[in-house]
């Protein structure tokens, strides 16, 4: 067995499966899968609006919206996938423009967010990923740009209703420059201008289409000026806004961050930051020639350091031990028994990628307590011994002590916790 293959599909992908085969050669298997994903099935734009619209009494009115069938889905490509890189990395690009359930109406849109605006862009431009996801339903619910008016637009009643900075304030702080882009608060306030009339159509009752509709009523006029750039009033003055803000150098080094902090380090290496960076500016914010670069970084196949999250850490477990789709329900509950429900993150910086955001001892001791239970069951049904599942879950990356204290369990359950829950178990 080798130690490159069981490194990449443990810190590059989501862990590996006793029905899917090592690659033979890692990097050639990484490489394959920075690619177009191939569209995925699920609700349409009509479908979500309709849904999103109906009220409490209202027939076929559904109070978690699509997101339990999307959820179902999507945790099952987590389980179930060979491309476990692919998935990774859109799931990556999946908190960085995080939206959150939380919010009102993103229950209803945040499958097709996720699948339709996130997901087919992930290996190419950041710059579409960026506007497919601003001019989202979701987004556009989350960060309240739906309760954005122009104060001098025809619908902002002489400066009575005003433009929201929700969306502007997180497109600058956390999707794009950063605060090293060194914007001000009157660029947080140009940009919500410039944003104005982002809106949500209403659907064919009022002859709207479903999903985003530029609403000019709501526009505040005339041209606008961020971070020393003047853009013109219209929807083409915020499409040319955003794409500025993708392209800053600034954000391609946000972007880096990201990337390095997710796959190699808390602190990533000075040498592996700039590589990227370097990579994405010479490309443009090309995302498949930054995943390419990523590979080849020596510094990512230094030992696994990363802390899993809990949701890392529960489908690396249910894939080890060979969890099918009956795996998938009790996969979404654990998560939310774990406090990382999926596509629920406490704020739109996303959820944590450092071990501090992972490694309170109450976090860790409810993945104990989860394999623990799930020790019971296998000690009962499985058909490997637990020495035979650290050699599947870590082969040469386990410790010698490791491996002495799972062949020296007093019992096979204990043999099992001992192999689900050391140390390594928990390091992508």
């Amino acid at each position: 067995m080798s130690a490159r293959a069981l490194h990449a599909v443990t810190r590059f992908g989501l862990g590996p499966r006793p029905d899917q085969p090592l690659p033979a050669d890692p990097e050639r298997w990484l490489r394959a899968q920075i690619r177009t994903p191939a569209p995925l099935p699920g609700p349409d734009a009509a479908d979500c609006g309709r849904v999103s619209r109906l009220r409490r009494d209202d027939p076929g009115f559904m109070p978690s919206g699509y997101f339990p069938q999307e959820a179902r889905a999507w945790l099952g490509r987590l389980l179930l996938s060979p491309d476990g890189f692919l998935e990774r990395w859109t799931d990556l690009w999946c908190n960085h423009l995080c939206v959150s359930r939380r919010a009102a109406g993103v229950s209803s849109w945040g499958g097709h967010y996720h699948r339709t605006a996130i997901r087919p862009h992930v290996f190419g431009r950041f710059e579409d990923m960026f506007l497919a996801a601003m001019r989202h339903p979701a987004m556009l619910n989350y960060l309240d740009n739906v309760a954005s008016y122009g104060p001098g637009s025809r619908a902002g009643q002489n400066g009575r209703l005003t433009a929201n900075e929700n969306l502007a304030r997180e497109t600058l702080e956390l999707h794009s420059v950063t605060l090293e882009g060194g914007y001000a608060q009157e660029d947080v306030a140009s940009l919500a201008l410039i944003l104005t009339g982002w809106n949500i159509g209403r659907g064919p009752d009022y002859r709207e289409p479903e999903g985003f509709l530029f609403r000019g009523i709501r526009h505040e006029p005339g041209p606008k000026r961020l971070m020393g750039e003047t853009f013109p009033e219209g929807e083409e003055g915020g499409v040319a806004a955003l794409r500025f803000l993708a392209r800053h150098p600034c954000t391609y080094r946000n972007l880096a961050r990201r990337i390095a902090t997710h796959f190699i380090a808390d602190d990533p290496p000075a040498a592996a930051l700039a590589r990227l960076e370097a990579s994405l500016s010479a490309s443009g914010g090309d995302l498949g020639e930054a995943a390419r670069t990523l590979v080849a970084l020596p510094e990512a196949w230094q030992p696994l350091r990363k802390l899993a999250s809990q949701q890392d850490y529960a489908v690396a477990v249910l894939r080890g031990i060979g969890a099918g789709e009956e795996g998938v329900e009790p996969l979404l509950n654990r998560l939310g028994a774990f406090d990382q429900p999926l596509w629920m993150p406490p704020a739109p910086i996303g959820w944590p990628d450092k071990a501090p955001g992972w490694n309170a001892p109450e976090q860790l001791m409810r993945r104990l307590d989860w394999v623990s239970a799930l020790s019971s069951g296998l000690a009962a049904n499985f058909p490997l011994d637990p020495p035979e599942l650290v050699e599947r879950l870590r082969g040469p990356l386990a410790p010698e002590e490791v491996r002495l204290a799972v062949a020296r369990a007093p019992s096979r359950r204990e043999g099992f916790i001992l192999a689900l829950a050391h140390p390594g178990m928990h390091r992508r």
